[in-house]
């Protein structure tokens, strides 16, 4: 024995070779282990790594290039590569909204389709009314607003303002919307109501000028029929039974496939955020007076942001989940800063389904069914900058808002944020509708459009956060549910009484507690019988 202890302590104190290993040799194993650790590091994490890098030489290329002075064409040339970018994402958004949709409402059981579907509605409204409430709140505290009613002569801003439009037309607009008259034309067009002015002749010879509502159509997506007609079209296909099971797995590989190019995009977004950002910080033309005089609303809008997309949203993911919601969050670095480059929720989606589906573990049939719901009506950053710039125009005019147009801002900012464009730039449309709802005038809309290239990146991300932080609860919620279920199988079957007479014919789950007394009940029938 004491041979064998010294022979086996004599192996340990060698190597392969039969050399003694010291601790040299033990450190080069460390420092081998620590750098495979890296490079896994590097290999998971390289597109978060590139995508943030990026922009940072967005930032350092723009100041950079920003002394230079070029032309308007120089600039156009600059943004060149991050064009490209933004139409390879929306090229695929159409087809990854059809086809995620149906195949996710299809593989959806009508059961959980209405439970997912009433909880992800009830956040939905519940965040954005959250969001509309802590910016009017906010706008009360900081009062961006106050003292700064020269703004325009300052700046001398140009007067380009969207058309006002009647708050009912609106809401017409977006119920119309739903049902588009031609689904290949609501790929490229959406409704919109314009006004013509008719001449009237009255009896008593007076003339009068009356505006009649007249439907247009005009460019841009109407992303707003095109999924609730993907979300109808999977549940009937889901009723058709076998007859419908071949068009489902054609719209589950077209989705695949979709994915799959998406994979080979998001190798591309560090280099076209990089052109983006740069190609912006060129444009601007005097952003120190910019900064210093409507600082106070740039600083009130991105600390609503940061408190909602911070605070209230990561509390909500908590309160339901008992999770992390930053560890969550840590698997979106890459759509978030998207989102912050892009400032469009709709060009965002393709790159936010891969990442959550491959990052946090999302079911795809929960993030392909949720999140372009969510990327049409959730628009949670979208209504704190809505409420926040009808605040500060009150405020620019000295008009106190009274309970009542606070309520009505609150209502049409909820309201108005679900059919709000998923492309930049796409809520200052909405702002004019809750104006002309308060009765303020739309002329200083134009302070908005001069800031908006900035509070619309952190409104983009909080849009997709809040997407993004949904699916994850009603992943879980699903996850929980359908573990219930399996929990309240296995008892039904453990509780199911064994068949005495024979035991071939029971159940090979059940566990008998007195196998030897079923043993001598069987060994002696007629003690069976003189008992019966």
């Amino acid at each position: 024995m004491e041979d064998a202890a010294a022979a086996g302590e004599g192996k340990a104190g060698h190597g392969r070779n039969g050399h003694a290993e010291g601790p040299a040799a033990e450190e080069r194993r460390g420092g081998g282990a620590r750098l495979r650790g890296c490079r896994g590091f590097l290999r998971r994490n390289a597109l978060v790594l590139l995508t943030v890098s990026g922009v940072v030489a967005g930032v350092a290329l723009g100041a950079a290039v920003r002394s230079a002075e070029l032309s308007p064409a120089q600039v156009s040339y600059l943004a060149f590569p991050g064009e490209l970018l933004l139409r390879m994402l929306r090229m695929v958004i159409l087809p990854l909204v059809i086809c995620s949709l149906v195949s996710g409402a299809a593989s959806l059981d009508t059961r959980s389709l209405g439970r997912l579907g009433g909880i992800a509605v009830a956040y939905f409204l519940g965040t954005t009314l959250l969001a509309s409430g802590l910016a009017v709140a906010l706008g009360f505290i900081i009062r961006p607003g106050a003292g700064a009613s020269a703004l325009n002569t300052q700046l001398g801003l140009p007067g380009a303002l969207p058309k006002s439009k009647e708050t009912v037309d609106s809401f017409l607009d977006l119920i119309r919307n739903l049902f588009p008259a031609n689904l290949v034309a609501a790929a490229f067009e959406t409704y919109a109501t314009d006004y013509q002015l008719l001449l009237r002749n009255t009896t008593s010879g007076n003339i009068t000028w009356e505006k009649v509502p007249v439907g247009t159509d005009i460019r841009g997506m109407n992303i707003l029929g095109l999924v609730l007609f993907a979300l109808v079209l999977g549940v009937a296909l889901k009723k058709l039974g076998p007859e419908g099971e071949d068009l489902i797995r054609f719209f589950n590989s077209f989705n695949e496939a979709t994915m799959v190019l998406v994979t080979w995009i998001m190798w591309y977004v560090p280099i076209g955020i990089m052109f983006l950002v740069g190609s912006k910080i060129v444009e601007m033309e005097d952003i120190v007076l910019l900064v210093t005089s409507l600082g106070k609303y740039i600083f009130a809008s991105i600390l609503g942001h940061v408190i909602h997309g911070g605070i209230i949203l990561p509390l909500i993911y908590f309160a339901a989940t008992r999770q992390n919601p930053y560890s969550f969050l840590l698997g979106l670095i890459t759509p978030l800063a998207t989102a912050f480059a892009t400032c469009s929720s709709s060009a965002t989606l393709p790159s936010m389904i891969k990442c959550i589906e491959e990052n946090n573990g999302v079911d795809k049939r929960i993030s392909r069914f949720i999140l372009p719901i969510g990327a049409t009506v959730n628009m949670d950053g979208a209504a704190i900058f809505q409420c926040m710039a009808a605040v500060f125009i009150a405020q620019l005019n000295n008009v106190d808002l009274n309970p009542g147009q606070i309520f009505t801002i609150l209502v049409t900012a909820t309201a108005s944020s679900v059919g709000a464009a998923g492309v930049p730039a796409g809520g200052v449309l909405t702002i004019a509708i809750i104006l002309e709802a308060i009765g303020l005038p739309t002329n200083d809309l134009s302070l908005i459009l001069a800031v908006d290239w900035i509070v619309d990146r952190t409104t983009t991300v909080v849009n997709v956060e809040g997407d993004a932080l949904g699916a994850g609860i009603l992943n879980y919620l699903n996850e929980k549910d359908k573990k219930e279920r399996e929990q309240e199988l296995k008892e039904v079957t453990v509780e199911a009484v064994a068949n005495s007479k024979s035991e071939a014919e029971t159940s090979p789950l059940v566990t008998h507690k007195n196998p030897v007394s079923n043993t001598s009940s069987t060994a002696d029938p007629e003690s069976k019988e003189s008992v019966l």
